[in-house]
């Protein structure tokens, strides 16, 4: 029987772990924001208050803010208030772990030390010992995540029902945030009421951002142990299956498809696709060969136009050395990580500031 955890809602309510938790918000330059200075005109009494909503119970999360993003591909990003994502730190400085334990090596999205060059590392380690990989990612994966199925399994290793009450809390925040961006699909068994069920988890959120690979996990669980796959890797809701022979990997295709199915998933069928790994693997921005790898294409076009519209705004005085040197940097040391000495090369000589 999974152990489970008790008595761990006073840990997150409490003013040092607070404390900590609105450090941890306000990294990356996140100091800068107006919502991030308001709170900080009178920080002691907003954690102050933030603690006696918690203890006394009275805490609800506030309305979102909704924004699009083009890029790497359309998205609604969904922030929610700051006192909201300090409390998001909170809960995860204590839950988090508690999960994370229960993750396999290989699943790299949001977790310390598995970024997506890490996952690109990995895919291709995986490349150089398997003639076949199997790709696939799920069809509209944040909206589809059912919010049933999803406090199910927190509530596996989670046995504190004020914690549990809290997480329900945020879950029931963001139901319908996404609603606009689901088709609905029905699974075996379903009546019409299945499309009244809570779904969705808001992209931008601590809290999702970990609970999606709390979901996805299952999947992973059972792709290791029941389908004894010893090269599989996940990064958020893309993963990868490695074998030596087609039917192997078409046969894995069928069960991760059932699989989905339990968790109300479904995968893009013309995207899960069984080739040869020295045909190279679009993964994470790179096409990623046993021997090499190279950025793909429609990346590089994307660079190219945010270096344009840099230089731009450089001589128009709109930004400075400093932010344009950060932004370089940035990106040649993501660049760095394939084999693209030249495309660098090549790319900063067609645009000079």
């Amino acid at each position: 029987m999974a152990r489970t955890f008790k008595h761990l809602y006073p840990l997150i309510y409490d003013p040092d772990n607070l404390w900590q938790a609105w450090r941890a918000a306000r990294r990356g330059g996140k100091r800068k924001w107006p919502s991030v200075a308001d709170f900080e005109v009178d920080l002691e009494q907003n954690l102050y208050a933030l603690h006696e909503e918690l203890r006394d119970h009275t805490y609800q999360p506030g309305p979102y803010r909704h924004f699009m993003i083009r890029e790497p591909k359309v998205r609604r990003i969904s922030a929610a208030p700051f006192r909201d994502r300090v409390l998001h730190h909170a809960l995860m400085r204590v839950t988090w772990p508690l999960f994370e334990a229960r993750m396999i090596h290989d699943s790299y999205a949001c977790r310390v030390g598995k970024g997506t060059h890490a996952a690109i590392d990995r895919c291709q380690h995986f490349a150089r010992g398997h003639r076949y990989v199997l790709q696939c990612d799920v069809v509209q994966f944040f909206p589809s995540v059912d919010l049933t199925i999803l406090a199910g399994q927190l509530a596996r290793h989670i046995a504190c029902p004020d914690t549990l009450a809290l997480m329900d809390r945020i879950l029931a925040s963001g139901v319908g945030v996404l609603a606009d961006q689901y088709d609905m699909v029905y699974f075996s068994g379903d009546d019409l009421l299945a499309a009244a069920r809570p779904r969705g988890l808001p992209i931008g959120n601590l809290t999702s951002q970990n609970w999606a690979n709390v979901y996805l996990n299952d999947l992973d669980q059972f792709v290791k142990h029941e389908l004894r796959c010893p090269a599989y890797l996940r990064y958020c809701d893309d993963f990868l299956l490695f074998a030596d022979d087609k039917p192997t990997l078409w046969a894995w295709r069928a069960a991760v498809i059932g699989k989905l199915a339990e968790l109300r998933l479904t995968l893009h069928a013309d995207r899960a696709q069984v080739y040869p790994v020295k045909a190279g693997i679009p993964w994470l921005g790179f096409r990623v060969f046993p021997t090499h790898r190279r950025l793909k294409r429609e990346n590089v076009k994307a660079f190219g136009r945010r270096l344009r519209a840099q230089r731009a705004a450089y001589r128009a005085g709109q930004t400075g050395p400093a932010d344009v040197r950060q932004s370089l940097r940035a990106w040649i040391a993501h660049a760095s990580h394939g084999n693209t000495y030249r495309l660098r090369r090549t790319l900063f000589r067609q645009v000079v500031f």
